[in-house]
């Protein structure tokens, strides 16, 4: 039974990963509860997670399903910690029996950014230019530009990624999150945006997902009120593509729920690895339907030949 107000717990422990940006979006987190919250201490705890401590290879070469939530998952399962706060597109599209969902944050801006040495913009890159990013999505939509880049992965923060790039001489540009760098005010070294939904990002790019224990109801109420309807919507949309196509976080799938007045407009593409084959399918319908319409993009996506896609993929795990 919910207790009142006055009597919630007057310390919550908030589990976080360990960069810069977890820090920075845990901290935002933290601020807002306090707003609303103003008996409440927020105390933050840091975790660990396997993609924090496996930095020798690309994501999609670590064999662990969740690499930047699972010890946070456990730990709030364990009651090591009360909630915490993860990007949203680091989460898989299942999630443990246990937790749930709790509260999902006025999205950021969805976009991916192109910072360039070589050229201002993606298109305008010299000839066999190189780029860096291990997302197989993001190389299938600059491939479909520009069939002759070539790629090479490229882990660590934001920092780590600009530095990388100061000291290479063979790197064109990095691509990555805009919200990563407005979050951490580095915009002076974008050079383009990507456009949408003519580049899609990965399925809710840009929103945070604050998960608590499913019988919490103290918490649930606590960071409830810091809930975005219109962000839920778009990100509940965007990752039902993903769960129907089947796959994870690291598959060349893109989504974009642009949501206003009750109405949401669906984007997706799935691609092939060498971005020759890139299938797009848009949707339109109510908000309060977003997991329905984001399944029914998927199974459109599916039926054009995703399938076939998804299976070749998979042949190569």
């Amino acid at each position: 039974m919910r207790r009142k107000d006055d009597e919630l717990n007057k310390v919550l422990r908030i589990g976080t990963r360990g960069s810069k940006l977890a820090l920075w979006q845990t901290n935002w987190v933290a601020a807002q509860l306090r707003d609303r919250w103003p008996d409440i201490r927020f105390d933050i705890e840091i975790i660990k997670t396997v993609g924090d401590q496996v930095q020798d290879r690309p994501l999609d070469q670590i064999p662990v399903l969740g690499v930047f939530t699972k010890e946070l998952d456990n730990a709030l399962l364990e009651n090591g910690i009360d909630l915490a706060v993860h990007s949203m597109k680091d989460r898989p599209t299942s999630t443990p029996e246990g937790i749930t969902i709790g509260a999902i944050p006025k999205r950021e801006d969805p976009r991916d950014a192109f910072i360039g040495k070589q050229a201002a913009r993606l298109c305008d890159l010299p000839p066999n230019a190189v780029v860096g990013t291990g997302s197989l999505r993001r190389r299938a939509q600059a491939r479909a530009i520009r069939p002759d880049l070539s790629f090479t992965a490229l882990r660590g923060n934001i920092d780590t990624r600009l530095r990388k790039l100061d000291e290479s001489d063979s790197l064109g540009g990095i691509i990555l999150a805009y919200a990563g760098v407005h979050r951490l005010s580095l915009e002076e070294h974008v050079t383009e945006i990507f456009d949408l939904p003519q580049w899609l990002p990965a399925a809710a790019q840009g929103a945070l997902a604050i998960t608590v224990r499913d019988e919490d109801a103290d918490v649930l109420q606590v960071v409830g009120a810091i809930e975005d309807k219109s962000s839920r919507a778009a990100a509940i949309a965007e990752r039902a593509v993903l769960a129907k196509l089947g796959g994870g976080c690291h598959v060349p799938v893109g989504a974009h729920a642009d949501v206003r007045d009750e109405r949401l407009t669906l984007s997706g593409l799935i691609a092939d690895l060498d971005g020759s084959l890139l299938l797009r399918e848009t949707v339109e319908g109510a908000a309060g339907q977003a997991e329905a319409l984001g399944a029914e993009l998927g199974n459109r996506l599916l039926e054009r030949g995703g399938d076939k896609i998804m299976a070749k993929l998979r042949g190569c795990e």
